[in-house]
């Protein structure tokens, strides 16, 4: 669990005045009683009104309430900018999840925002996307979940090599076109696919951590290649 999300909890967990001990905590969120410890202090640091001591149990008052979401109308904006990107240029799952984010966010902005939900006006157009745009949800999801892809794919000639086995690591887009960083077992390097060239992707097995063949060793090997390619000759 991630520290803010740990956090969060501890806040949950402590609403409605009764007394909750580090060790209930502690056992509720698989940690330690001194990360509870340190985690109440930095709460206290934030502002959260919470009662009691090391011993004796946490509390907060009843009265205490989460104030509710806050955003700036340039966040607004951005909020719907990126939810039009994800609807247009990603596949059917992520633009759904695009669709209810929104939603949600209707119900939680002030009443004099509500208008830039709608009103921002900066678009991303459908027409002209990339063609493997299909692909997109498979792909997303064979990272998420670290599972194998096992595809065809077709190279600059349209020859295609069959039954590719990659790992993959992410997804960018570079205008108009999609690339899917990967592990490619056939080669034992990295390779970068773009995905309107990948035929019949369907998910293969799980693969283990490799520090080796991991996203930041691409990274790291995509800018050392930017850096020597801006070395004078």
């Amino acid at each position: 669990m991630r520290r803010a999300d740990r956090l969060f909890t501890i806040v949950q967990l402590l609403r409605g005045g009764r007394h909750v001990t580090a060790r209930t905590l502690a056992d509720r969120l698989e940690v330690s009683e001194r990360t509870i410890y340190r985690d109440v202090v930095e709460l206290g640091l934030c502002g959260v009104p919470i009662e009691g001591e090391p011993g004796h149990g946490y509390r907060l008052p009843k009265t205490f309430e989460i104030p509710p979401l806050m955003f700036e109308r340039h966040e607004v904006e951005a909020l719907v900018v990126g939810a039009r990107f994800v609807e247009a240029w990603c596949g059917p799952g992520l633009a759904a999840s695009a669709r209810s984010a929104l939603a949600r966010i209707r119900g939680v902005v002030p009443a004099h925002l509500l208008g830039h939900v709608d009103d921002a006006r900066i678009y991303t157009l459908r027409f002209g996307r990339d063609a493997g745009s299909e692909h997109f949800d498979v792909l997303h999801e064979a990272i998420g979940s670290r599972r194998r892809i096992l595809m065809d794919y077709a190279g600059e000639d349209g020859h295609a090599t069959p039954d590719r086995s990659i790992q993959p690591l992410g997804l960018y887009f570079w205008g108009k076109v999609w690339t899917l960083a990967a592990w490619c077992e056939l080669r034992d390097d990295f390779r970068s696919f773009r995905i309107d060239r990948i035929r019949v992707p369907r998910l293969g097995e799980p693969f283990s951590d490799d520090p080796a063949k991991a996203l930041d060793a691409y990274l790291v090997r995509i800018r050392a290649a930017e850096r020597d390619t801006s070395l004078p000759s």
